[in-house]
């Protein structure tokens, strides 16, 4: 599941030992103290030169592919794995803020895990992550608003590491402090050789993740309108059903019907009828609510999955995705003005319907019967004994 990068926003609490320039424990920053990533006087690229042997030690170490490799593998959730290579890339490079970015079905970037990113970060996140995964390269910066490579209001430093795998550069590790640096951070050649090495198995983890959550979606998704399909439509009707009648509470469910709809693949072509069809499933999906299980049943039919929605709730969802759909102008953007009305069918468990197989029985029959009324109508599936 894909988060922004205003859903979280938490301080870092990792610490490193103090060290001297040189990089031995001890000096004039406090023998026996410790310096946080935060500590007044050190930007990210003194907190690199001054950490450097410390931070070596942990990248170069021989257990660090071993640790990181058993992490991202045991599991196949992205923002799980995403998670651990922030943990890491904390440990790693001493910046105060992380998150690790990648694409979702759709192209669009997202969040998927973040540590101490502020919703103002969002901006210089995303165009971090977008110059990395297209260059497939590193991202350094004292200070962002300055640098010529990417416009940005951000103020501060950033360092970027492209998470590749199979020649597709899959996500982006990306690390900030608000402070400008001084200097450009810099990583020894050796370590930076060490940090790429270990995003490699991260890399691998979470493309299997985020190529299997895609597959997953295109198993249950209409490949036409990005609806949900009718095989995801049965299972989702048969799990409601089941928690309905376990806790007692009721469920609804919409069969829409497009008037006239065959008309358009008559006079202008079933490409322009795809089109329609994409139109109207954007219409009923912008009128349902975000709890509702939008479907495409089949053809130019639609179906609506309400939970814990009795028949009165499910009556005015229906009657707004009917009124939607008579005041839209289809395929207006293809200099055409085609307009279109739905029947609408409703019927709701336990009052009309026992089983998933017998409200989808009932939504259909009253779709039908507003059809054989005159069509462009909602009607209310009628108990068992009136039938």
């Amino acid at each position: 599941m894909r988060r922004s990068v205003t859903d979280r926003a938490r301080t870092p609490v990792a610490l490193y030992p103090a060290v001297g320039s040189a990089g031995k424990r001890g000096s004039k920053l406090g023998r026996a103290s410790e310096i946080s990533l935060t500590t007044p006087g050190l930007d990210m690229a003194a907190r690199l030169r001054v950490f450097q042997r410390v931070l070596r030690s942990r990248v170069e170490r021989r257990g660090a592919l071993l640790d990181i490799l058993r992490a991202v593998n045991t599991t196949l959730e992205p923002p799980r794995i995403a998670e651990f290579v922030v943990e890491r890339a904390a440990m790693w490079v001493p910046a105060p803020c992380w998150a690790v970015v990648s694409s979702d079905l759709s192209g669009q970037l997202s969040v998927l895990a973040d540590r101490g990113l502020m919703p103002d970060m969002g901006p210089a996140v995303n165009i971090v992550a977008n110059w990395v995964m297209h260059r497939g390269e590193e991202f350094v910066t004292d200070d962002l608003r300055c640098d010529a490579r990417i416009k940005n209001e951000f103020v501060g430093a950033v360092i970027a590491f492209p998470l590749s795998c199979r020649g597709r550069h899959v996500g982006a590790v990306i690390g900030l402090d608000r402070a400008p640096s001084a200097t450009v951070p810099r990583m020894a050649p050796s370590m930076l050789r060490a940090v790429r090495v270990l995003l490699e198995p991260a890399s691998v983890a979470l493309d299997n993740a985020l190529l299997l959550k895609r597959a997953e979606a295109l198993s249950v998704t209409d490949d036409l309108t990005k609806l949900y399909n009718s095989r995801y439509l049965n299972l989702v009707l048969r799990r409601e059903t089941k928690r309905a009648s376990r806790n007692g509470r009721p469920l609804s469910l919409l069969f829409i019907d497009l008037d006239g709809f065959k008309g358009v693949n008559d006079a202008h072509g079933h490409l322009f009828g795809s089109r329609a069809l994409m139109e109207a499933a954007a219409v009923i999906r912008g009128s349902a609510r975000e709890t509702d299980v939008v479907a495409r049943f089949g053809g130019d039919e639609f179906s609506v999955v309400l939970p814990d929605t009795g028949g009165e709730g499910a009556f005015a969802v229906g009657e707004r995705i009917r009124e939607r759909i008579a005041e839209h102008k289809f395929l207006a953007a293809d200099g055409l003005d085609i307009h279109l009305t739905a029947s609408v069918g409703v019927a709701t468990l336990p009052d009309v319907a026992a089983s998933a197989e017998e409200l989808v029985q009932a939504a259909d029959k009253a779709m039908y019967q507003v059809k054989d009324s005159g069509k462009n109508g909602i009607q209310a599936a009628a108990p068992p004994a009136d039938n």
